[in-house]
């Protein structure tokens, strides 16, 4: 699968772009476990064209992660053309490697972004997300894809017919969640109509599906069910970055692999955690990472006391302490809980 004259493999899966999730050391774990491509946090497009430092911070990448994507939002026509040109620039603007990929976001369902009009809000506005989107075309250089979903409710979806007038548009790529901005992350994803966008004749450009992808089996049966060029892991990866290693060995060998002992998860969990440290410095990294080590062990019996020292602890020798007494005291576990990653 291309996207523009970036070659992402066959079957490739990718991580999807999360709020206060995708930082840069999430992005390099998930890459380095197998991810064809990431995508940054969500990049304000009015907080780009006001200069301010931390959304201009979120441009921030590195040579590991790419092929990486900045993705920007916001329902200003404008501003979105004057951000979209600046994550084309963005090694310059934010230092780095930049962006290979400029993603636009009209997925978002959170109502801060959507009940202003940004994000999936834009699903009530189909015409004025197609303009956006053509003259963000126009105005960068680099290959431009959006992010969708199928409607606003169940009485609006309009993914198909929309599906063309992006890629009319002339996006390169085309990722939808399986959901209405109205069902936000509730209920089943409906993949039928992200298959209706793959079988349309008229389409060329890769479709990539997104929505309950939470196990190996399920990107699997996604690729042979419904045809997508890619699939796009989200809220499954949070806690679990290593989710792209078991898809991708699936794909690739017909064979799931074993769960990761926890001695296994400690080990990851502490490269992540130096990662973090590394690029955000001892208080910002410590408090962010705090999110990802709730999550690491989660099915894993008796650890409600061990997981409150983690993500209270504000000492970085201690919390690497905690973690080795984690490998210590159930290393050779493997918990596999349903569910335990959600969707």
């Amino acid at each position: 699968m291309k996207i523009g004259n970036i070659d992402l493999g066959e079957r490739p899966v990718t991580l999807a772009p999360m709020e206060d999730v995708t930082d840069a050391s999430f992005r390099i774990l998930c890459r380095e476990a197998g991810a064809a491509m990431v995508t940054t946090e969500f990049v304000s497009s009015d907080g780009l064209v006001r200069d301010v430092s931390k959304t201009i911070a979120k441009m921030h990448t590195l040579e590991e992660e790419a092929p990486v994507a900045v993705q920007i939002y916001g329902s200003i026509p404008e501003a979105m053309v004057d951000a979209a040109k600046m994550a084309d620039q963005a090694a310059e603007l934010a230092g780095g490697h930049g962006a290979d990929i400029v993603d636009i976001n009209f997925g978002c369902p959170v109502s801060k972004i959507a009940g202003r009009g940004a994000g999936s809000g834009m699903m009530r506005e189909p015409d004025k997300m197609v303009a956006i989107t053509k003259a963000i075309v126009e105005a960068v250089g680099k290959p431009v894809t959006v992010k969708t979903r199928l409607g606003w409710d169940d009485n609006s979806k309009i993914i198909v017919e929309l599906a063309e007038r992006l890629q009319d548009a002339g996006i390169s790529a085309l990722t939808i969640h399986g959901r209405t901005r109205c069902q936000m992350y509730k209920g089943e994803a409906d993949w039928t109509l992200i298959g209706a966008v793959k079988d349309n004749p008229r389409m060329h450009i890769p479709i990539i599906g997104n929505g309950d992808i939470n196990s190996a089996q399920k990107a699997k049966g996604a690729f042979d069910r419904w045809g997508v060029d890619g699939i796009m892991v989200g809220r499954a990866s949070f806690g679990h970055p290593w989710i792209f290693t078991e898809i991708r060995h699936l794909l690739d060998t017909g064979e799931e692999l074993p769960p990761m002992s926890v001695a296994d998860r400690v080990a990851l969990a502490k490269r992540h955690f130096q990662l973090s440290l590394d690029l955000k410095g001892p208080i910002t990294g410590v408090y962010e990472m705090r999110r990802h080590l709730s999550c690491y062990f989660k099915g894993l019996r008796d650890f409600k006391e061990t997981r409150i020292k983690l993500v209270t602890s504000k000492d970085p020798a201690e919390i690497f302490a905690t973690l080795d007494y984690v490998a210590a005291r159930w290393g050779e576990e493997a918990p596999a809980v349903e569910g335990a990653y959600g969707l």
